[in-house]
């Protein structure tokens, strides 16, 4: 049952529209969706040179366009945007961009050159976010406003320091980072040197099909149709309600009092599939269970024996028994969609192969080890699955329940043995997980790149040389086959599992359509969604 509370809350939350009573009719008003999601994860407001948050960065990629995007139709792919198309100098290292002639601002003023040059220098000079994704081309705080010029008010050139991969840099460029603001109102809005950020995190200045009305943390988002739009929304007001159960989100849905709920649960799913009255939008996404093995634990220096542990896991059983319609199945630290990608999941449950490696490492009497994992559904799950998995070939396993901060914080000071955690992709581009988990140059503790390689003490030359090299190749089949070969050599010699791989599903009332789940959070698209 809703509570008052709960009344109270949606009240709030629509008290701008006109219409009868919420307790009069469950239904949701007419040009108004309203979802249900937990939204505490938004810290930070709505800044797109700043948003890092799942949450935050969803709702940026309604209200912000970048000079290109992920294709809806083949995630490998890029296309324009802001951007109608664009050209890369022979040495990959100047990209001039042509703007398109129909996109503006809510204010009525069209996207210019300037808008786009001012967004990307503010991001590299703030240095917060994603910025890095933005900034790692050689663009500094000092050289951005050479390096970043117009040319006219419909032309952006970048000038890169170096050669690199275009697929990787226009990926980049289609990050919240690379979302544009209206120069105007950001500098009218601007205290002291921060660049607007205060003002645009509670508001709003995009070119994208809505614009930020309210945010109320850990309560509600609620945004309204950019009236200039070249994309115009087809319901006038976005509402996102913050509901963290997900029973209360079916709940809510099912009574018409949301219209799309979107962290239903296993058992929520399937008691939905003969529903008519209740559709569902699914997509993978480019978010995933790992275990991550780390080599300062003596037993796990061993490679015999982190083949060993792949080996013993029943990963077929993990996504069919705890995860159905959620989690899939895929071991490939490039999820499935991403170019390259190897498709084939090469581990399944074999003891025999797992005893034997054991043996071999001199390890058949067993050993202890703890895992770290999420205090949330479904990793508590998981992780009784992995400890019955890996005692049966002699590993004792100890199971740390903890916050997800606390976790990751155990994680980056490489105090774990195990750890059970999930990875979220921020560019669609295969050098993102590559690097994450394939390069690792400087192991020492001063290392300036702490990615999950480093905090398990994975350091492999032929990796470091080929991720190193894939960045710099401009002929993408070749790009593509050093990556293929890359995810050969580390499911061979790495110290991770790649368990599953998410299935993003939105549940949607009867009459309600259209919501396009993107490999992304910031290409989940609201625009589509119709009701009647």
């Amino acid at each position: 049952m809703i509570t008052r509370r709960d009344v109270m809350r949606l009240g709030a939350a629509v008290a701008v529209l006109p219409f009868v009573n919420v307790l009069a009719s469950a239904k949701t008003p007419d040009g108004v969706v309203v979802m249900a999601k937990a939204i505490d994860d938004i810290t930070t407001g709505f800044d797109p040179a700043e948003v890092f948050d799942f949450s935050n960065n969803e709702v940026c990629g309604n209200i912000y366009q970048s000079l290109c995007t992920v294709d809806p139709a083949d995630s490998t792919k890029i296309i324009g945007d802001l951007a109608e198309r664009w050209e890369v100098s022979a040495d990959g290292t100047e990209y001039t961009f042509y703007l398109q002639k129909d996109a503006k601002f809510p204010s009525g003023n069209p996207v210019v050159a300037e808008d786009v040059a001012y967004s990307l220098r503010r991001a590299v000079k703030m240095g917060l976010g994603q910025s890095q994704y933005i900034a790692q081309f050689g663009f500094t705080a000092d050289n951005v406003d050479q390096r970043i010029r117009t040319d006219g008010p419909d032309r952006v050139v970048l000038t890169l320091a170096q050669l690199w991969s275009s697929t990787l840099v226009l990926a980049c460029l289609s990050t919240n980072a690379g979302g544009v603001v209206e120069k105007a109102a950001v500098e009218a809005n601007t205290a002291g040197s921060d660049f607007g950020n205060k003002w645009l995190r509670t508001n709003s200045a995009g070119s994208g099909p809505y614009q930020l009305k309210e945010w109320e943390a850990a309560d509600r988002v609620i945004l309204t149709a950019n009236p200039n739009a070249r994309v115009h929304p087809s319901v006038s007001r976005f509402i996102v309600r913050h509901v963290a159960e997900s029973p209360t989100q079916l709940l809510l849905v099912k009574k018409r009092d949301v219209d799309v709920a979107r962290n239903l649960g296993a058992d929520e799913l399937r008691s939905i599939n003969s529903d008519a009255d209740i559709s569902k939008a699914t997509a993978s996404v480019f978010t995933q269970f790992y275990i991550a093995m780390n080599g300062s634990t003596d037993q796990l220096k061993s490679q015999k024996i982190t083949q060993a542990i792949k080996w013993a896991i029943d990963y077929e059983s993990i996504a069919n028994n705890i995860t159905p319609g959620l989690w899939d199945n895929w071991q490939s630290f490039l999820p499935k969609g991403s170019a390259g990608a190897v498709t084939d999941n090469p581990f399944r449950r074999d003891l025999d192969r797992a005893k034997a490696l054991m043996k071999e490492a001199g390890l058949e009497g067993g050993f202890e080890v703890t895992l770290d994992h999420y205090a949330t559904w479904p990793a508590p799950n998981i992780a009784q699955v992995l400890q019955a998995n890996l005692a049966e070939i002699g590993i004792t396993v100890r199971l740390l329940a903890g916050e997800l901060g606390q976790v990751s914080t155990k994680m980056r000071s490489r105090q774990h043995q195990l750890a059970l955690a999930y990875w979220g992709a921020d560019y669609v581009d295969p050098n993102m997980n590559s690097q994450a988990f394939c390069l690792n140059v400087d192991d020492s503790d001063g290392s300036a790149t702490k990615y999950p390689a480093w905090r398990c003490h994975y350091s492999d030359e032929e990796m470091n040389k080929s991720v190193s090299a894939a960045v710099r190749e401009l002929d993408l089949e070749k790009r593509l086959g050093i990556y293929r070969a890359i995810q050969t050599r580390f499911f061979e010699t790495a110290p991770f599992a790649f368990l599953l791989q998410q299935r993003d599903v939105a549940a949607m009332a009867k009459g309600v359509s259209g919501y396009d789940i993107g490999p992304l959070v910031n290409v989940n698209r609201y625009a589509g969604i119709t009701k009647s």
